[in-house]
């Protein structure tokens, strides 16, 4: 299949809830629409991930984010500017998704996509899109598709293989942001 055609794969297995396994902007993970509880309860049982430890969800546009954040902080939109990778922002008090997403204070991490097929796939479906390291939980983050164990691939209803891995192979930069504007660097 070329692009495209994964592409639109992939917007018909998010919309009919189920699960990608996908090259985000960062590295390969697991994706699913994060507004379908069923879906995301599917990723942390594929993982064995503990139900405390909350997802992040990715955008394809900083307008998006009041959909889900009580209130942005306007620092957000500064370090998004100023952003020179992938950046993760943990938001406070987000709203409008399953509480199964969010950390016990209520907080979610958000990262805007701007390019690549994440992107495409997030500007075609118009949901948040759950990202998950495609690993089992507590193990290291597979850097190419093929290092990806194989129960996780089989798992998944499909796997966007794209002949040039978009995947960077690195994990995003994580901010912690609080309502006051303060900020806190979890991960550079």
């Amino acid at each position: 299949m070329n692009e495209q055609e994964q592409l639109q794969k992939s917007v018909a297995i998010i919309k009919t809830g189920g699960i990608l396994l996908y090259p985000t902007d960062t590295i390969y993970g697991l994706g699913c629409d994060a507004t379908n509880v069923q879906a995301i309860q599917r990723i942390y049982e594929l993982k064995k991930r503990p139900v405390n430890k909350s997802f992040i969800i990715l955008l394809h546009s900083e307008n998006q984010l009041n959909r889900y954040v009580k209130e942005v902080p306007p620092v957000a939109y500064d370090l998004l500017d100023c952003a020179d990778k992938p950046t993760t922002i943990i938001y406070p008090d987000a709203i409008n998704l399953p509480d199964l997403l969010l950390a016990e204070d209520g907080s979610l991490g958000i990262r805007i996509v701007k390019e690549g097929f994440a992107h495409q796939l997030l500007k075609k479906i118009n949901v948040p899109l759950v990202s998950t390291s495609a690993n089992f939980s507590g193990e290291p983050s597979a850097a190419l598709l093929q290092d990806i164990h194989p129960d996780i691939v089989q798992s998944v209803d499909f796997v966007v293989n794209l002949p040039n891995n978009q995947a960077t192979q690195k994990a995003s930069s994580i901010i912690k942001l609080k309502v006051n504007g303060e900020i806190s660097i979890l991960r550079k």
